[in-house]
């Protein structure tokens, strides 16, 4: 994985995204990734990893799997609530 600081990949942006379509590209700000740069297959990829809703799937289906997930969450962690909130 190539990595280039945040001056560089504006300096080189064309270039960049040339060679995001063969390898994703972390951009570091002071030493830490800051961004990361990735082909739209890569990008479809994760998306479809971590379940987006893609043509297949509207709104609602997407809505329930987000409700389901977060059940699931809630379940093995407990409440996020907190008891004094004033909500």
């Amino acid at each position: 994985m190539m990595k280039v600081s945040s001056v560089e990949a504006q300096n080189r942006f064309g270039q960049l995204l040339d060679s995001a379509q063969r390898e994703p590209i972390v951009i570091t700000r002071h030493g830490r990734p800051a961004a990361y740069l990735i082909s739209p297959k890569e990008m479809e990829t994760l998306r479809r990893a971590r379940g987006a809703p893609d043509e297949g799937r509207g709104p609602r289906e997407w809505a329930v799997a987000c409700a389901e997930a977060w059940n699931v969450v809630e379940g093995e962690l407990g409440s996020f609530a907190d008891e004094h909130s004033t909500l």
